[in-house]
């Protein structure tokens, strides 16, 4: 892990803390606010039955009773509603600043995007696709660890629920990407091959955060190892990266076996709204010729 991608991590670490002690603060107001309410309810309801049986409430008693029900009814429905809105949100917080080392513009949703030692970091996540290369120089050797503890726990998960999921192909050095490239061109042509291998240096496999599960083809997307894997791998941190429907944002056709890692809290965002990781970052991917 670069410096940089550790004051990244160490950055996310303390918003994540805080974030989750100002949701529990949150909780503990919410379950004041609704015994609160709760007790109101229960007094305006105890007082229209006693005057209903006996038969000594006018209609303003009744009416005045009647309406402490409904407004705390309608509070708590809105109260609710703010609560789960404020968890949905498509966006993620700037992590880095603009005048940051590295620095050479922004995404169209406003995130820094720095090049550092030749690689792209839109708000501190690295992306490689067609407009954004890696230098041959970047060789992590394998993915991550973190990667590989995420796919670890996402694979026993699996197993648990009869399931069989395993790694068929991940880190590629730009070398062996040369080699692959150029057979799918000599194949298929470059037109078709561009849309679904990648050129050297635009290969997401060379950055180590990403792998291609079972038979690496279009059966996958069906069998109940694929089935889960898109409900499910989000809860991991994996995003399907080629999603179904958005190939003319990535450039690459649908492929329900390759899978990236952004983290748990980027995954459900992209999950949860249908996003692809440029629409979420704000960029394209695009060759330049």
């Amino acid at each position: 892990m670069s410096q940089y991608e550790a004051k990244s991590k160490k950055s996310y670490m303390i918003k994540h803390t805080v974030d989750r002690v100002i949701n529990e603060e949150n909780i503990v107001m919410r379950r004041r606010i609704h015994c609160k309410m709760l007790a109101a309810v229960l007094l305006a309801a105890l007082t229209l039955s006693s005057l209903t049986a006996c038969g000594k409430g006018d209609d303003s008693s009744t009416q005045n009773a009647t309406a402490v029900i409904e407004n705390n009814q309608s509070e708590e429905n809105s109260g609710n509603t703010t609560a789960a809105s404020s968890t949905e949100s498509q966006e993620m917080e700037n992590v880095v600043a603009a005048n940051a080392p590295g620095v050479v513009g922004t995404s169209s949703k406003g995130y820094a995007i720095q090049n550092i030692n030749g690689a792209t970091y839109v708000n501190g996540i690295l992306i490689v696709n067609k407009s954004y290369s890696l230098p041959a120089s970047f060789a992590p050797g394998g993915i991550t660890q973190e990667v590989q503890n995420a796919f670890n726990q996402m694979e026993a998960d699996a197993r648990a629920q009869g399931l069989n999921i395993w790694i068929q192909s991940s880190y590629r050095s730009y070398d062996y990407q040369v080699s692959i490239y150029n057979s799918y061109v000599a194949q298929d042509g470059k037109a078709l091959a561009d849309t679904y291998s990648a050129r050297p240096g635009y290969s997401e496999h060379q950055s180590g955060l990403c792998f291609d599960l079972n038979s690496i083809d279009d059966s996958f997307t069906d069998t109940p190892e694929g089935k889960w894997v898109d409900a499910h791998a989000h809860e991991y941190g994996f995003v399907i990266r080629f999603p179904k429907g958005k190939e003319a944002v990535t450039g690459y056709q649908y492929e329900s076996w390759h899978l990236r890692y952004v983290g748990l809290e980027y995954a459900k965002i992209m999950h949860d709204n249908n996003l692809c990781l440029e629409e979420f970052l704000g960029v394209t991917s695009e060759y330049a010729d």
